[in-house]
């Protein structure tokens, strides 16, 4: 009896494998080809677009960003809008992305800093952080010489820079505890 018992389990167990192999082969078949691939976070999936995400309205508030007050960051549109607590875009404007792009999502500011040296070396200033990736730091920043200039694709860095006025603005706007909204 205990012969027969082992060779049931060991046939069940058989037929369990060959399931789980076949749904694997099924699931890799049918995945895109980039899934499970790492892919630096700065850079868009392949195929994905750059393009703003409204070509006729490209400073519209984008639908599903949230609702009150709080800064709407585009990563697709690399454009920012302050938004009051009525839903009033208060102003919106165009930005520099960093190398690592924060996921979307809702964040909060978490620190700001007057002026500091960021991390591609420039003296920046009205340093408005909200979260992390991958132990990078994301934040909105100025450059304090008013450069906006596309960082070194090689380096890490997590500023999103903004013009010095635009900076000013989100300085007064952004402050601890702010709600941040990320959107593709």
């Amino acid at each position: 009896m205990a012969s027969s018992s082992a060779g049931f389990v060991t046939g069940l167990t058989a037929a369990a494998l060959a399931t789980i192999g076949y749904l694997g082969h099924q699931a890799a078949a049918t995945a895109p080809e980039d899934l499970g691939r790492p892919r630096a976070s700065g850079s868009p999936a392949p195929g994905a677009s750059k393009a703003p995400r409204d070509r006729r309205h490209p400073e519209a508030l984008p639908g599903g960003s949230g609702q009150g007050e709080r800064v709407v960051y585009s990563v697709d549109d690399d454009r920012v809008w302050l938004v009051g607590a009525g839903g009033e875009v208060r102003r919106t404007f165009r930005v520099t992305p960093s190398t690592v792009d924060p996921a979307p999502g809702t964040y909060a500011v978490t620190s700001r800093s007057n002026r500091i040296t960021g991390s591609d070396g420039s003296p920046v200033e009205h340093v408005v952080r909200f979260t992390s990736t991958e132990g990078v730091v994301i934040g909105f920043s100025a450059a304090v010489d008013g450069s906006t200039a596309r960082p070194d694709p090689g380096e890490r860095t997590g500023g999103i820079r903004e013009s010095r006025a635009d900076g000013d603005a989100m300085w007064r706007f952004a402050t601890i505890g702010q709600p941040v909204v990320v959107v593709p």
